[in-house]
């Protein structure tokens, strides 16, 4: 996966942020991946049908550039995934930031499925089902990244081709 582009976010003024021209103190990708790959619950955002959100934790991995998990297609991240696809996912951590932004797609891929379910079964000691259809994958179309403690300087957008 090619290194997405790290920017300064368009928060309002109030916040703080440094312009945008400002590179000092963006936080490398690097970083952010490996707080996701790190990451033990994740909080997937979805929307239903009437537009109220929901948000529900789950259990995923952080493979080949993107966070793959499970879910029931009749529970109500299935259902909404289904009729709208486009989710947030966001850590546990308000101090350690990283929230992505893209589209939840089933996985069909038989070794991507191998491939998940082998890392999730050795981060959790549980092995998912591993059959085509079972796992939603989410590639970043956008990401944020940030720590509490040194916020505003190091807000950082991330932008994915």
């Amino acid at each position: 996966m090619p290194e997405p582009i790290a920017e300064r976010p368009g928060f309002v003024p109030g916040y703080g942020i440094l312009p945008a021209d400002e590179g000092a103190g963006l936080m490398p990708w690097g970083d952010a991946a490996a707080k996701l790959t790190a990451s033990r619950n994740y909080w997937v955002s979805t929307t239903r049908a009437d537009g109220r959100p929901h948000a529900a934790p789950v259990w995923g991995v952080w493979l080949d550039g993107a966070l793959l998990f499970g879910t029931d297609d009749r529970s109500v991240k299935g259902r909404n995934i289904a009729r709208s696809p486009e989710v947030v996912v966001h850590l546990e951590s308000g101090d350690d930031v990283v929230i992505i932004e893209g589209v939840a797609t089933k996985v069909f891929d038989e070794t991507t499925m191998r491939k998940y379910a082998d890392a999730y079964e050795e981060k959790y000691a549980f092995r998912p089902e591993a059959a085509p259809g079972t796992a939603y994958a989410v590639r970043p179309r956008v990401a944020f990244s940030w720590t509490e403690r040194e916020f505003p300087g190091t807000a950082t957008r991330f932008r994915f081709g």
